[in-house]
Formats: C-alpha cells, structure tokens, sequence
C-alpha cells in the first residue's frame, strides 16, 4: 500500500542473464489507448490505471488501495513514496551492480522485483504473493522482461519463507498486505525469526507497514524487529511519525550496522519529505511497546475512510 509522488529516479538499465521464469513474457504489454483495467482477484478488485504522467505507467490499485506503480518503459522508476525507500535499501545493501540473491514477501505489480532486475543484472529472486489471479493479471498486462531471473510462488509469505534455506538470502523485503492490512501472521517475532534465519551473513530484512495517529502498531513492530536484529532504523515521512496522517513505514533491520548517513543522505534527497529514525531517538519512539508474538498478534490497523481519495 503506497501514496504515490511524481518525483523518482532512474539509473542505468542493465540485463539480466538467462531466464529462469517460464512465465516472463518479455517487453511490451497494456498500453494507455486501451484504458483502464478492472477485474476480480482473489483479494477483491483489481484496478490497473493509467498514469497520467508517465506514458507507459500504471497504478495497481486493490479495492481501491494503491498497491503498486509500474513504468514498463522504466522500471528504476519508483513512483511511491515507500518504494523509493525500499529501493534506497536495495541499493545500498551490496556494492553497485552486484547481483542480489531477494526474497520478496508479496508481490503486488512486481515493482521491487523489477528494479532489482535492472540495477543488479544476474540477481535470483523469489516472489511469494498468495493471489494467483492477481499474478497472472499482472504477468498478462504488465509483463516480465526475457531474462529476468524472477520467481512467483502463489504460496502465503510466511508458508515460503518457513521453506527458505537457511543463509540463503541477501535481502528480505515484506510488504506484505491484505487489502490495506498486514495480516497478524506477517507482524510477529516469530516471524522475524524466520526472516533473519533466510539472511545470508551481512545480508537485510526491510518491511513496509502502515499506520497512523498514536502508531501503536508502528510502535510494536520496532519492539519486534529489535527482538530480534541488534541493529534497526526506520524511515517516515515527519507528518506520519507526528500521527498527523496515516501513511508508510519502512524497517530496516539487520546483525551488522546500517550504513545510516548514506541512507540518510538519500531519505534527503528525495521530493517526498522523509526521515530516518534510529538509536535512541528511535528506542524512545518505541518506549513501552512490546514485541508481538504469534499468541497475540493482529493485523495492522485499516485506514481511516477517505484516506486515498
């Protein structure tokens, strides 16, 4: 779930070694003189929109949620807020151009997982996105270039990431919800666990949330994460962390440091208004909160009504 903004960025494009998706039906798909797209998927209703900027751009929405926006012309264009912050994460993770091994928990439009493809040729990555239908709209109208090295498992997050040898993965990204929820299974310690167990050494666990007002739930998945990883930071716009609207967050998490002044440096650069939270500033943050277990765990909370219009 996102709040789009014009402003991206782009880089080099790259290609990717042969592929290993039998599914990736190479360049092209929906183009804007054919309009817009509505159709049922097994987790409501589906909407592909034209963007009205960018010629070759679509918004995913899901039940009215903005889920994704894809450029098929570039896909390092990362047209929301929580997007850029992910790829910020995606770009730091290892030195420029190295290929990445990526575990993606929900796929949505396959936004991340094409900008992995471009910056990093060579990387393997694994989408585990539990709506089928969802997926194969997405791969028909927003399709997949040749050589992609991207898998889509139709499994639930946590069914694959239970499945994902141990050490395996460079980077965990879960952006994982149901309509505009995290569902309670995805939110735990037990969960993170699992996440850190899938990381190769030096590797990262990233998560996109939303929440807002007193960010009680934001607040408990700081405690959770630190549970788990010694090192931990977030990233907000200053509006959304002062519960003045409700909107994304994103947790970086990992058993080495974060490289926070060039995370910082690129937060700043961005269009959208953003900070990084981490230390202290970002223990008191979380002050009193306690990490969630399987025993008690909820969903993240819904938006309030109106809030994408």
């Amino acid at each position: 779930m996102g709040r789009s903004n014009r402003a991206g960025r782009t880089t080099d494009r790259g290609r990717a070694a042969a592929a290993d998706d039998p599914a990736a039906t190479g360049p092209g798909g929906r183009t804007h003189a054919q309009g817009p797209l509505t159709r049922a998927v097994d987790s409501g209703l589906a909407e592909l929109r034209p963007d009205r900027d960018r010629p070759a751009a679509w918004s995913l929405l899901v039940d009215g949620a903005p889920q994704s926006l894809v450029d098929l012309a570039d896909p390092t264009h990362l047209g929301f807020e929580y997007q850029r912050r992910l790829g910020h994460l995606v770009d730091l993770v290892a030195p420029p151009g190295r290929p990445l091994t990526v575990l993606h928990l929900g796929g949505g439009a396959l936004t991340l997982a094409r900008y992995v493809a471009v910056t990093r040729p060579r990387s393997r990555q694994q989408v585990a996105e539990i709506d089928t239908a969802l997926t194969d709209l997405v791969r028909t109208e927003l399709p997949l270039e040749r050589g992609w090295q991207v898998k889509v498992r139709g499994a639930d997050a946590r069914a694959v990431l239970e499945r994902t040898p141990e050490g395996s993965v460079d980077l965990v990204i879960a952006d994982v919800f149901s309509g505009a929820r995290v569902p309670a299974h995805c939110t735990t310690v037990e969960f993170t666990a699992l996440a850190a167990r899938a990381l190769a050494p030096g590797g990262w666990y990233a998560v996109n949330i939303a929440d807002g007002s007193a960010l009680a739930f934001a607040r408990s998945q700081v405690a959770t994460l630190g549970a788990v990883f010694p090192e931990l930071c977030l990233v907000a716009d200053p509006a959304v962390l002062r519960g003045k609207r409700f909107g994304n967050l994103i947790l970086a998490a990992a058993h080495t440091p974060l490289p926070l002044a060039d995370l910082t440096r690129r937060v700043a650069s961005d269009a959208a208004l953003g900070r990084v939270e981490h230390g202290r500033a970002l223990a008191d943050f979380a002050a009193g909160a306690a990490p969630v277990t399987d025993a008690a765990a909820a969903p993240s909370p819904a938006p309030p009504p109106g809030v994408f219009r």
